[in-house]
C-alpha cells in the first residue's frame, strides 16, 4: 500500500532527475506509461482541451481539468502533474483551484502568468498580468494547500512577452512567494536553457513540447544543466491523432481497414495492458464456483 503522498513521491522521483514527465490523454496511457517504467505521468491543458475539441486558449473549465486529473489517478498510482492554467481566476479563485487537485489525488499544478484568454505557451498574442498579481496567486496556493509536499510550479511566459531577463526577474519574485519550482517557457536557445538555470538556481521545469521556439534538447543534456523535470505534452497525443486520422482516411477510402492492422494493437495486447484476466479472475473469486455454472 502506498503511504506516501503523491506530492512527497514526485519530490523523491525529481531529485534524482531528470524526471521525464510524458502528457498522456487518458487513464489508460496512464497504466501504459507505468508499465513502461515511467515514474510520473503529465496532464497537459493543451491535450485535454484538444481531444475535447477545442483550441488551447482557456475554454476547459476548472472542474473539468479534475475530473479528468481524478479519472487518471484512480487508475494509475504515478505522481500525476497538472496544468492548472492560470489557477482559473484570481487568487482566491486558485485557493479553491488547489484544494480540489489536491483532493482529486493530483501531486502537483503548475500555475502561469498570462491573462485571459490565454494561449499556448508557444503562440505569438501572450500578455501577462502584473508580477505582483503572480506573486498574490502563489501565495493562495501555497497558503491553501494541504499537504506541505503538494508541488506549487510557477510558469512564466515572459520570454516571449518581456524578454529574457524579465523571465528571470520574475521566477525569483515567484519563488520568494513560495513556489517549489519554476517553468520558464518558450526559452529559445540552448544558451538560454543554460543561463537561466544558472540565474535561478533551484528546481527547474523543461517544456520539450513539439513544433515551438524551444529547440528539443534531449533528457540528458537538461539533466546536465540542472533541470530536474521534462514535460513531453502532446508527443504521445500529436502520434496517437495521426495514425487516427490515417487510419480513418484510408477506412473512407478504401472501404476496409485491411491494410492497417499490422499497425494496430490486437485484441490480447489491449487486454493486456487493460489487466483484463485480473478482472475476469476477481469476479469469478467473489462467486466462487457458481459462476462456472452460469457462464
Amino acid at each position: 500500500m502506498i503511504t506516501e503522498s503523491p506530492g512527497h513521491r514526485l519530490r523523491k522521483a525529481w531529485a534524482t532527475g531528470p524526471l521525464l514527465l510524458p502528457g498522456i490523454f487518458s487513464p489508460l496511457v496512464a497504466k501504459m506509461a507505468e508499465r513502461l517504467g515511467f515514474d510520473a505521468v503529465y496532464l497537459s491543458g493543451g491535450a485535454l482541451s484538444a481531444g475535447s475539441g477545442f483550441p488551447d486558449i482557456g475554454l476547459l473549465t476548472l472542474t473539468e481539468f479534475v475530473a479528468e486529473a481524478h479519472r487518471i489517478t484512480a487508475i494509475c498510482p504515478l505522481p500525476l502533474v497538472s496544468d492548472a492554467d492560470t489557477g482559473f481566476g484570481e487568487a482566491l479563485n486558485v485557493e479553491r483551484t488547489v484544494r480540489l487537485f489536491e483532493g482529486a489525488g493530483v501531486a502537483g499544478i503548475h500555475l502561469e502568468d498570462q491573462t485571459l484568454p490565454k494561449r499556448c505557451g508557444h503562440l505569438s498574442g501572450k500578455s501577462l498580468i502584473r508580477p505582483e498579481e503572480m506573486a498574490a496567486k502563489i501565495r493562495a496556493a501555497v497558503a491553501s494547500k494541504r499537504d506541505r509536499d503538494f508541488v506549487i510550479i510557477a510558469r512564466t511566459d515572459a520570454r516571449s512577452v518581456e524578454g529574457f531577463d524579465a523571465a528571470v526577474s520574475r521566477a525569483k519574485l515567484y519563488l520568494e512567494a513560495g513556489a517549489d519550482a519554476i517553468f520558464p517557457e518558450a526559452l529559445e536557445t540552448n544558451q538560454e536553457f543554460q543561463d537561466f538555470a544558472k540565474a535561478v538556481p533551484v528546481p527547474l521545469l523543461a517544456n520539450m513540447t513539439e513544433f515551438g521556439k524551444s529547440p528539443l534538447l534531449s533528457a540528458e543534456e537538461l539533466g546536465n544543466l540542472g533541470y530536474k523535470m521534462i514535460l513531453y505534452p502532446l508527443t504521445a497525443f500529436r502520434s496517437a491523432m495521426r495514425a487516427a486520422e490515417d487510419t480513418l482516411m484510408a477506412l473512407k477510402e478504401q472501404g476496409h481497414q485491411r491494410d492497417k492492422i499490422a499497425g494496430m494493437m490486437t485484441r490480447a495486447e489491449l487486454y493486456d495492458r487493460l489487466g483484463y484476466t485480473d478482472y475476469e479472475s476477481r469476479d469469478r473469486a467473489y462467486f466462487g464456483d457458481s459462476k462456472q455454472d452460469t457462464d
